[in-house]
C-alpha cells in the first residue's frame, strides 16, 4: 500500500491508540492530566522533562537536551518551578531574537541588512510582516516598544515606481501568485501598531503620525483593489495559512486565481480591526473621515458574521468561495475564529458555542480542522503556539474555562518538551517531528520562533496573572490549574521591573473559574483576592485528528439542448451559484440561462463531514470584445456583466514573488457613468482568466474598455532589496501577456 493511501489511517491510529479517551468522547469526559504533577517536571507519552532551581536561574532537562536558563528581568513565583523556568526561557529567547541586522537569501543576496529589529526565528533571520505583527500584538509591543517600533517601521514603504502617486504603505511579503492582492493580510501590521501610538515621548508621536499615514493610504488602496462591494467583504488568502496545499483545495496548487477572488475570515477580521483603528485615530485628529471609517467597520462586522457563520456546525468557516460561486467550505481555522471572537465580531453565544465545537486533543488545538488527506504536516495536522495564545485570548473573552486551561497546558508542554518555543508541533504527539513517509513533518520547524516566544509571555502575564495592557488585573484562572500553580501555597506572584502582582487563593474552590475579587495595594504592588465562579457549562470537542474526504473533480456537464445535465454521485453534493442544488443522487438538470452559472461538487462522508469543493465549472453566454485596446463591446440586453481577460504571467513561481499583475479596467458605456474595477493576474504556468470587473450596461449600448496601470508590491521601495526574483533589485514590474477580453452576463441585478 502506498504512503499516501496509508497516512490517514496511521494518523487516526496515533491519535486514538495513544490517547483512547480523546476519541469518540467530549474533551470534558476525558481524564485530563494531573495538573499538580506539573511542578518539577512532566511526563508525556514516554518523554520526560524535569527542572532544577539554581541560585541564579534554572536547569531544564528537556527531550532535546539540557539547558541552563539565567534569571530574567521578569519572574513568576509559583508552586511550579517548571512554569517559572519556562517564563524565564521565553524571556531569554526574546533576547536572542534582538539583532542589529537581518538576513534572508531572497534579499540583498543574503547580505546583512542593518536593522535594530527582532528576527523571526532561529531559521528565519528576516522581519516578516505577519510574524512580527502577531508577536507584537501578543507581547512585544508592551515589553520592548522601541525595538518593536523599529521592526514595524522596516515594513513601511514609500513608492518607487515612476509616475505612480506616492504614499506610505505596509509591505505585503512575498506570497502566493506574486503577493498582494492574492495575499492581502498586510493590515495585520495595524494590529501591532495600535499598541504603540498613544505615548507622549517624541518617538511615539512620530510613530503615530507614520501609522496614520500608512493606515489611510493602505486602507484606501485595499478598498480600491481588494474590497468587493456586492458581498461587503475583502478578497484574499487566509492570514498566515499561506501554503495553499495545506488548507485550500488541492487544485489551487496550480490556480491561485480562485484564492485571489475568495474571502477569508481572518483577513476580513484584520481589515475590520484596521478600520476601527482608523476611526479612533481620525476622531483624535478631528478628521472628517472618522464617520466613514465607522460606517465601513460596522458594515464589515455584519457582513463577516453573516457570511462565515455555519449554523449546522456552530463554527465560523475559514473561507468561502468567490462572489460568483460563494460555496460554504467545511474548512475552519483557529486563528480566524479566535480573532473574530477577540475583536467582538462574534456574538457571545456564537463565540462560546464555537469554542466548544472547535475540536482539540489533549496535546493541543489544531490550527485547521478537519485535517486534509495526503498532505504533509505543517499547518495540516499541527499545533502552532501563537495560534493557541489567540485561542486563549478568545476563551478569556467569553469565560470558556476548559479552553483557557487547555491552551495554557499546551503552551507549557510544548516549550518544556522541546526546550524552546518552537514554530509548531505535530498534532497528536506534540513532537517537533513525526516520521510519516512523504507526509512527515512539520516540514519546517524553527526554535525560538518569535510569535511563539510572544505567545508564552502573553500566556503568563495576561493569561494566568490577568495583567492587561491597560494596567488592569483581570485574572480568569481555571480552578483545575490550582494544584499546579498554587500547590499548598496561598498565593502566586508576578514580578515585573516596575510592579508586582499577587494572586491569592479563595476561601472556596466551588466553581470552575477564579476571577478578581477584593484588591489591596496600588499599581506598583497589587494583591488580588481570587473568588471562584461557576460559568456557563462548556466543553471541547475531541475529533481534532479527523480527516476530510478527498475533493472531487469538476462536474461533467452534458448539453441536452435547453438544459445542462449533470451526473451527481451519491456521495456528493452539487453546488450551483454557491447554493446546494436538490439532487436525487443520480442526475441534475440545469436550465440554460443567458447569464453565467457556476457549478462544483463536494464529497460527503458517511457521517456527513464534507470535503473541500472541487474545481468550478461555469457555463453561460459569453462574448468577446472587438479590436485592440481600448476594446469595444455592445450589450445584448439591460443587465450587469463581468469582464475578464485571458493572460499569462510568468514573472515568478506560483508560490512566491512580488509581481502579481494588477491593472485597472475602465468601462465606459453609453448612458452610464464611467465604471472601474481591478483585474488581478497572478503568477501561473499556463494561460488563465483574470479576476472579474463588474459593470452595468443598457441593451444596445456600446461599451469601451481601457486598461490603466494598477499597483503591486514591486512598486514599493522596500522591495528594492529583493533579489529572489523579478520586480525587486531590477526595478518595478507590473505586467502580464494579456489576450482576449471576455464579457459574461451575471445573475446579480
Amino acid at each position: 500500500m502506498n504512503q499516501a493511501a496509508r497516512s490517514p489511517r496511521l494518523f487516526t491510529r496515533i491519535a486514538c491508540g495513544i490517547a483512547v479517551a480523546w476519541c469518540g468522547a467530549t474533551f470534558a469526559q476525558a481524564a485530563g492530566p494531573d495538573a499538580g504533577a506539573w511542578q518539577h517536571g512532566l511526563d508525556w507519552r514516554g518523554r520526560s522533562v524535569s527542572v532544577e532551581t539554581l541560585p541564579d536561574g534554572f536547569r531544564l532537562h528537556a527531550v532535546a537536551g539540557e539547558r541552563t536558563i539565567a534569571r530574567q528581568a521578569m519572574s513568576s513565583d509559583t508552586a511550579s518551578p517548571l512554569f517559572d523556568a519556562l517564563f524565564a526561557l521565553a524571556q531569554a529567547e526574546l533576547r536572542e531574537a534582538q539583532v542589529a541586522s537581518i538576513t534572508d537569501g531572497a534579499f540583498d543576496n543574503g547580505r546583512p541588512i542593518p536593522c535594530p529589529c527582532f528576527e523571526t526565528g532561529e531559521k528565519w533571520r528576516y522581519v516578516w510582516t505577519r510574524d512580527l505583527s502577531y508577536a507584537a500584538d501578543l507581547a512585544l509591543a508592551r515589553l520592548e516598544p522601541e525595538r518593536t517600533r523599529a521592526s514595524l517601521r522596516f515594513k513601511l514603504s514609500q513608492v518607487r515606481a515612476p509616475g505612480v502617486a506616492n504614499g506610505l504603505y505596509v509591505a505585503q511579503d512575498t506570497g502566493s501568485g506574486g503577493s498582494w492582492p492574492i495575499s492581502s493580510d498586510r493590515v495585520v501590521w495595524f494590529l501591532a501598531a495600535r499598541h504603540l501610538i498613544d505615548g507622549t515621548d517624541a518617538d511615539s508621536r512620530r510613530f503615530a503620525d507614520e501609522t496614520w499615514h500608512a493606515l489611510t493610504d493602505t486602507l484606501a488602496q485595499d478598498r480600491a483593489h481588494v474590497f468587493d462591494a456586492r458581498s461587503g467583504l475583502y478578497r484574499g488568502e487566509t492570514s498566515y495559512l499561506d501554503w495553499r496545499e495545506q488548507s485550500y483545495p488541492r487544485w489551487t496548487a496550480n490556480d491561485v486565481g480562485f484564492i485571489a477572488q475568495s474571502f477569508a475570515l481572518s483577513t476580513n477580521v484584520l481589515q475590520y480591526e484596521a478600520l476601527r483603528l482608523a476611526q479612533r485615530m481620525a476622531s483624535q485628529r478631528g478628521d472628517a473621515r472618522a464617520n466613514e471609517y465607522a460606517r465601513q467597520a460596522q458594515a464589515l462586522k455584519v457582513a463577516i458574521d453573516h457570511a462565515f457563520w455555519r449554523e449546522d456546525r456552530g463554527l465560523y468557516m475559514s473561507y468561502i468561495g468567490t462572489d460568483a460561486h460563494p460555496v460554504p467550505f467545511e474548512a475552519y481555522d483557529l486563528l480566524g475564529l479566535s480573532l473574530a471572537i477577540d475583536s467582538g465580531i462574534a456574538p457571545s453565544d456564537r463565540a462560546r458555542r464555537a469554542l466548544s465545537r472547535y475540536p482539540a486533543l489533549e496535546s493541543g488545538s489544531p490550527v485547521i480542522w478537519p485535517q486534509q488527506p495526503d498532505t504533509a504536516i505543517y499547518h495540516n495536522r499541527a499545533i502552532w503556539p501563537f495560534v493557541g495564545a489567540y485561542s486563549l485570548r478568545a476563551a478569556r473573552a467569553v469565560d470558556h474555562a476548559p479552553r483557557i486551561a487547555h491552551e495554557i497546558r499546551s503552551l507549557m508542554r510544548g516549550a518544556a518538551l522541546a526546550g524552546s518555543n518552537m514554530e509548531n508541533f505535530e498534532l497528536t504527539t506534540q513532537a517537533v517531528h513525526v516520521d510519516d513517509g512523504a507526509l512527515s513533518g512539520p516540514v519546517v520547524n524553527s526554535r525560538r520562533q518569535l510569535w511563539s516566544v510572544a505567545a508564552y509571555l502573553d500566556m503568563v502575564i495576561e493569561g494566568v496573572f490577568g495583567l492587561g495592557e491597560d494596567g488592569r488585573v483581570q485574572p480568569k484562572l481555571p480552578v483545575e490549574l490550582v494544584p499546579m500553580l498554587f500547590g499548598q501555597r496561598d498565593r502566586i506572584v508576578l514580578h515585573l521591573p516596575d510592579r508586582r502582582v499577587t494572586l491569592r487563593t479563595p476561601v472556596s474552590l466551588d466553581g470552575d473559574l477564579l476571577v478578581a475579587g477584593r484588591t489591596q495595594g496600588d499599581a506598583s504592588d497589587l494583591t488580588v483576592e481570587l473568588v471562584a465562579t461557576k460559568t456557563q457549562k462548556a466543553t471541547l470537542a475531541s475529533d481534532a485528528a479527523r480527516f476530510a474526504p478527498a475533493s472531487p473533480e469538476a462536474p461533467v456537464l452534458r448539453d441536452d439542448g435547453a438544459q445542462w445535465n449533470v451526473s451527481v454521485p451519491r456521495d456528493m453534493h452539487l453546488y450551483v451559484n454557491g447554493r446546494r442544488a436538490i439532487t436525487n443522487g443520480t442526475a441534475f438538470a440545469l436550465d440554460k440561462q443567458p447569464y453565467a452559472q457556476c457549478l462544483s461538487l463536494i464529497r460527503v462522508a458517511a457521517d456527513g463531514l464534507e470535503s473541500l469543493h472541487g474545481p468550478t465549472r461555469c457555463v453561460g453566454d459569453e462574448s468577446t470584445a472587438d479590436g485592440a485596446w481600448p476594446r469595444r463591446w455592445t450589450a445584448p440586453r439591460d443587465g450587469r456583466f463581468d469582464a475578464r481577460v485571458d493572460f499569462e504571467n510568468h514573472h515568478g513561481p506560483i508560490n512566491t514573488g512580488i509581481t502579481a499583475a494588477v491593472k485597472t479596467l475602465v468601462v465606459a458605456c453609453k448612458d452610464e457613468p464611467e465604471q472601474t474595477g481591478t483585474l488581478v493576474m497572478p503568477h501561473g504556468e499556463m494561460r488563465q482568466r483574470s479576476s472579474a470587473v463588474s459593470f452595468r450596461a443598457r441593451a444596445g449600448a456600446e461599451c469601451r474598455f481601457e486598461l490603466r496601470d494598477g499597483f503591486n508590491m514591486s512598486y514599493l521601495a522596500h522591495f528594492a532589496h529583493y533579489t529572489g526574483g523579478q520586480g525587486g533589485a531590477d526595478g518595478p514590474l507590473n505586467a502580464a501577456d494579456i489576450g482576449a477580453l471576455h464579457v459574461t452576463e451575471t445573475r446579480t441585478p
